[in-house]
């Protein structure tokens, strides 16, 4: 509850901020030129890159592998498009950052790290559906006879 409050305040306080630094540097057209310049080019760059990571997405799933990674990539994609819409500087700078693989590569390779220390702690247990299993485990695969011609 501490850190979203801090969040919700510290963060707009720390914008309002800086854009006021801005425009009294550079002026106000101009401040308002860069918030405008990089919402569009953000947005540009994040649809460009979401369309690639929704064809990894497919190839991975139809390979019969789990697309963790492109999910986490989309994640990614998807804050780094609302914080390059919301006018702001620091948004702005987290947004691009988002929007670099090198910088998404270091933050799951992180992410999973955690994930896996939780589960080996036991704070979070991992339930596999035996229902929808995935194609890729070798005591799940199938394997059919198919008619020669002629036959």
């Amino acid at each position: 509850m501490g850190r979203l409050l801090l969040l919700f305040t510290l963060v707009p306080a720390i914008e309002l901020a800086l854009l006021i630094e801005l425009g009294s540097r550079i002026g106000t057209l101009a401040t308002l030129g860069i918030i405008a310049g990089t919402g569009v080019v953000g947005a540009f760059i994040a649809r460009r890159q979401g369309l690639g990571v929704m064809r990894r997405l497919q190839q991975e799933t139809s390979e019969g592998r789990l697309p963790a990674d492109p999910l986490i990539d989309g994640a990614f994609l998807l804050v780094a498009g609302a914080l390059l819409v919301t006018p702001g500087v620091l948004t702005d700078v987290v947004g691009f950052l988002c929007l670099v693989p090198g910088f998404r590569g270091i933050v799951r390779r992180e992410v999973r790290r955690r994930i896996e220390r939780a589960v080996a702690e036991g704070r979070v247990q991992v339930h596999v559906d035996p229902r929808h299993p995935w194609p890729d485990r070798p005591e799940e695969k199938e394997v059919r006879a198919v008619p020669r011609e002629g036959e």
